[in-house]
């Protein structure tokens, strides 16, 4: 049979694989939306841990003693850092050619939670002491 032509428009089925196409896109973007806003979420907290982590290597021999030791402590209540200071030793003969200038290796590990899991961030730097006076 064919159809009356003065009755045009859309089937039940060409109705229905429109909206299934229409959701499968619409599923696409709120998958990519919200890997998108996990993504900010990741990198917004790597950069303040980052800055928690300079923020330590600044303040060694400024506002605290540059001598070996660990510290610890906590930014914001979520990124929780550990501060390390060893003695630098760059080759074995180092000590007795430059006893007179002791070096630092200074390392900051920064952690913090995210998504049930513990990210963690490392930073390290080498400090020169003060000069050790000479005894005359």
């Amino acid at each position: 049979m064919r159809a009356n032509p003065r009755h045009s428009g859309y089937t039940l089925i060409e109705v229905l694989v429109a909206f299934m196409i229409l959701a499968l896109a619409l599923t696409v973007l709120l998958r990519i939306f919200s890997t998108g806003l996990r993504n900010v979420s990741v990198s917004s907290d790597y950069a303040r841990a980052i800055l928690v982590a300079e923020t330590q290597l600044a303040s060694v021999g400024v506002i605290s003693r540059l001598e070996p030791g660990e510290t610890r402590g906590n930014d914001s209540d979520k990124f929780n850092w550990t501060r390390v200071v060893t003695n630098y030793v760059p080759f074995n003969g180092y000590y007795q050619s430059a006893t007179q200038v002791p070096a630092y290796y200074i390392t900051v590990t920064v952690e913090w939670p995210h998504a049930g899991r513990t990210r963690q961030v490392n930073l390290s730097s080498i400090r020169l002491g003060a000069p050790k006076r000479s005894r005359s």
